[in-house]
């Protein structure tokens, strides 16, 4: 196998230790469980895009393993295959000899935040977002407010209309703005609110950072819908954004310190479970324990706390609806969130909850699996590769004629609405959860 990496800007960088600390750093072994079969390459996005094997699973990991040992240079040509990978992770469903892909990809990427020298503006924007911007949720709740002014003072209408967003090359990221709510979630951290009837189950709801401004709503339905289960829930004091979107960049050391202040938000009390209603955020807190080195204390709190870290679909499923539904006469198809079928490996539980709602008929889409194009944020750094994903995900979807679709994280929301949107097929978008909200038997 040939990989090309060649570019004439290419500068080689020294390339030390990656952002992963102590013996959780991938190891030799962990990059030769790759035999190079190329089972993964139908189930790569990008790969199937373009059919350069650079943009392939495999081609990845070669290209990583030839910096590791200093004979590929950390330069441009690398970076750019390196960034267009989504990190959706379904190579590692399809992959026969488990290789951990997700690990090696971000590490790769932590090699790359310490050691090139990205332009300018890239430098300041990542700058900005992930250590000025997510850590903080008030500065995340002041941005929201300054969105909320743009989207319905009427601004954005005037600016759409304008032509200036496309003139900036603005114009496809733009429509992929989440719609800010008019309340925030933020003001519900400290509550606790009380099983409906028996108290089956004490759990802990990670807000999220993001969520909180645009997703309210979902969150207000899950707690309706787990405490109308039994369940007692909790929104602790202290958490933060989790650190998803900054690990998929690369940008350890930030993950790192909002890891070690979840970890102490969400186990300084016992609870059953921690629940979240994203897929993305999910498969991180699930793996915080990769971020510090095997027996240090850190490490240590962060396997008690995934022992207990659930997604909402995946604990309800487990715990059993008791709530009464009441009947929906309604057809729907089910679009698989990456970090949760691939990153997480929790396929069936979405769609038995799905099944249990009377009179709702579950359409199953071809490549239901397949990523959808948000990737975190991939469809604002690599718009263009994101709506063409997004175009084939949505060509399934209208195949099966469902008026909705239903999916289990918050950008999947946000882009499967979207391409709702761009390509007129008239569905609504809901989360698993929102739908069993809505079949919930109002007193």
């Amino acid at each position: 196998m040939t990989v090309s990496t060649s570019d004439p800007k290419d500068v080689a960088v020294p390339v030390r230790a990656s952002g992963f600390s102590g013996a959780d750093r991938p190891s030799y072994d962990d990059y030769a469980r790759c035999v190079h079969c190329g089972l993964c390459l139908n189930h790569c996005p990008t790969y199937k895009l373009w059919g350069l094997e650079a943009d392939s699973p495999r081609g990845r990991i070669r290209q990583i393993v030839l910096v590791e040992e200093g004979r590929l240079p950390l330069g441009v040509s690398f970076v750019r295959h390196i960034d267009r990978c989504l990190d959706c992770r379904a190579c590692e469903t399809a992959c026969p000899s488990g290789v951990e892909y997700g690990k090696l990809v971000e590490a790769a990427r932590a090699q790359i935040e310490q050691h090139y020298p990205r332009p300018f503006l890239s430098r300041l924007a990542r700058e900005i977002v992930f250590r000025r911007l997510l850590p903080y949720p008030k500065r995340i709740a002041l941005l929201a407010s300054l969105l909320q002014i743009y989207q319905r003072s009427g601004l954005q209408s005037v600016a759409r209309a304008s032509g200036l967003l496309r003139l900036l090359g603005l114009a496809d990221r733009e429509r992929l703005l989440p719609p800010i709510d008019q309340e925030f979630f933020f003001s519900q951290i400290g509550r606790t609110f009380p099983a409906a009837g028996r108290r089956r189950a004490r759990v802990a709801l990670f807000a999220g950072c993001i969520a909180q401004v645009s997703f309210s709503a979902l969150h207000e339905a899950t707690i309706r819908v787990l405490t109308a289960n039994g369940c007692e829930v909790v929104v602790p004091h202290g958490q933060l954004c989790c650190g998803a979107l900054a690990q998929h960049a690369g940008v350890v050391d930030v993950v790192r310190s909002l890891a070690r202040v979840n970890l102490d938000a969400f186990l300084r009390e016992d609870f059953d479970a921690v629940i979240t209603n994203a897929a993305g955020c999910g498969s991180t807190l699930k793996e915080y324990e990769q971020l510090f080195a095997t027996g240090s204390p850190e490490h240590e709190k962060a396997l008690a706390f995934r022992s207990k870290m659930r997604d909402v679909t995946e604990f309800l499923a487990e715990l059993g609806l008791i709530a009464p539904l009441v009947p929906l006469s309604l057809r729907v198809t089910y679009q698989d969130s990456c970090h949760l079928v691939h990153g997480q490996k929790v396929r069936e539980a979405p769609r038995r909850l799905i099944r249990a709602i009377p009179g709702v008929e579950l359409t199953e889409m071809a490549m239901s699996d397949y990523c959808c194009g948000s990737a975190g944020i991939y469809n604002v750094t690599e718009t263009r590769t994101s709506l063409q994903i997004l175009a084939e995900k949505m060509k399934h979807a209208r195949a099966t004629a469902a008026p909705v679709i239903v999916t289990a994280n918050p950008g999947c929301l946000l882009q499967l609405r979207a391409g709702a949107k761009i390509h007129s097929t008239g569905q609504e978008v809901l989360h698993v959860v929102e739908l069993l909200d809505r079949a919930l038997a109002r007193s």
